[in-house]
């Protein structure tokens, strides 16, 4: 039986599992019950026991949800192994009144499941899943596989794996947390882009003062910071601050319809910058304006605004240094003075970009799963989101190639009101990764992964 027509014999199956995975509420967020994570948890420890997995152990680190770490054995000593990597911890719902069912009673839609967190990750966990029921719990390559229950919200765990590189020895990854570009298109993922964050602030009166007798000569500190905010883009829309590193992309992207469908871009709204969307969202910066602090408009005073700040969310190119990049942001609104106005500028968290090696002989072995799980010729895409856990990965085992695919699609709505998955994703990723590790045993067995 081919693996096609093996993973058709277990498709059924599969849903059910990912029914039960998904009707749990596993948000690892504080101020949400602990017990669902657990639970999530405690059933995918069951259902990797059923596929035949012996090895499993219950990794606790400080003020983070448990990650499950399994081992299958590899079948001869010279065999590769490959770590399999997805999180069981999802976003929060959100507003519930969005949804068009409840986020965590798993519904049918056309061709798929809708439920939060079915695509980002519980489906990816089921491939891995399906992966190990297709070849009875015997692949031909050695499994560690690394399931996460405090993704989203981050961790310990995302700093840990350098600590214990042991644990985690691989010779290739999958990081079951990416998708397809489109439904239908295999696609892998070959770069995320870093990010970090800054608040910036203007104090520039005691208090309000009567915008009447006062506005006009004294300092608007909310006039002041919009001057600056305002010279963080061109007239285009394009980053207008030096030293943030932006390239042509290569690869595969978005159509403009696709996109302004995604993006849920009002008719008549033009998309801001220039250059093609591959730039724009992957292998060029984008700064955010995420927050801000002023008075609100229902409760507003005619006086002039003594205090306000603004978040910022910088994304920035796979390959810069997170420090270089804050700081060329920091040094930018720093050196400002909008009407003689001082900033003060506070840097905040930053997290690497990732951008992978490819043309190694995993590499070679996915495109071949690919074209397998899909019918066709894969795309190659990057990510505008990051997944910290991929650099300590990286640092673990710096000779591991790492690939980023899965069942999601771009089209899935995760972190947004009615997430779903389509069954058609999930069948052709549990055979796109079943064949990968076919390929890249293969590839060892015959030395071409030399």
């Amino acid at each position: 039986m081919d693996l096609g027509s093996r993973v058709d014999t277990l498709m059924d199956g599969l849903t059910a599992d990912l029914k039960r995975l998904t009707a749990i509420p596993s948000v690892a967020f504080p101020g949400f019950p602990a017990e669902p994570v657990r639970q999530a948890h405690d059933l995918l420890v069951d259902l990797l026991r059923g596929a035949g997995v012996e090895r499993i152990e219950r990794l606790d680190l400080p003020d983070t949800a448990p990650v499950v770490v399994a081992e299958v054995p590899p079948p001869t000593p010279d065999a590769p192994t490959v770590l399999l990597y997805g999180h069981y911890d999802v976003q929060p719902p959100g507003d519930e009144s969005l949804w068009l069912s409840p986020p965590f009673e798993p519904t049918p839609v056309a061709g798929g499941l809708r439920a939060r967190g079915i695509a980002d990750d519980k489906s990816n966990l089921i491939v891995h899943l399906g992966v190990l029921r297709a070849y009875e719990g015997r692949p031909p390559t050695g499994l560690r596989i690394v399931l996460e229950g405090q993704e989203e919200y981050g961790s310990a765990f995302d700093d840990y794996p350098p600590t214990d590189p042991d644990r985690f020895a691989c010779d290739a990854m999958v990081i079951a947390d990416m998708g397809n570009l489109r439904p239908g298109s295999p696609t892998l993922t070959t770069g995320l882009r870093g990010a970090a964050e800054l608040v910036v602030e203007v104090r520039t009166l005691d208090e309000p003062r009567h915008s009447g007798e006062f506005g006009g000569a004294a300092p608007d500190a909310l006039l002041a910071l919009l001057q600056a905010l305002s010279t963080l883009h061109d007239v285009h829309g394009d980053v207008a601050v030096e030293g943030l590193r932006r390239e042509e992309w290569s690869g595969t992207t978005y159509t403009q319809e696709e996109f302004r469908a995604l993006a849920g871009v009002r008719d008549g709204m033009p998309l801001i910058g220039s250059g093609s969307l591959g730039e724009r969202l992957w292998s060029g910066p984008a700064v955010t304006v995420i927050g801000i602090d002023a008075p609100s408009v229902d409760q507003a005073a005619s006086a002039v605004v003594p205090y306000a700040r603004a978040k910022l969310n910088l994304r920035f190119h796979p390959q810069q240094d997170p420090e270089e990049a804050l700081g060329l942001l920091v040094t930018h609104l720093a050196a400002l003075r909008p009407f003689g106005i001082p900033l003060t500028v506070t840097p905040g968290d930053t997290g690497p970009g990732f951008e992978p090696a490819t043309g190694g002989p995993a590499y070679r072995a996915a495109l071949t799963a690919l074209r397998e799980g899909w019918g066709t010729e894969p795309a190659f895409v990057a990510s505008g989101g990051s997944i910290p856990l991929v650099n300590g990965l990286a640092k673990a085992v710096p000779g591991a190639e790492i690939l980023l695919f899965g069942a999601q699609d771009s089209m899935c709505n995760l972190h947004a009101p009615n997430e779903r998955v389509l069954f058609s994703e999930l069948r052709s990723a549990v055979i796109a990764e079943a064949a990968f590790l076919r390929e890249y045993a293969a590839a060892h067995r015959d030395g071409s992964a030399a």
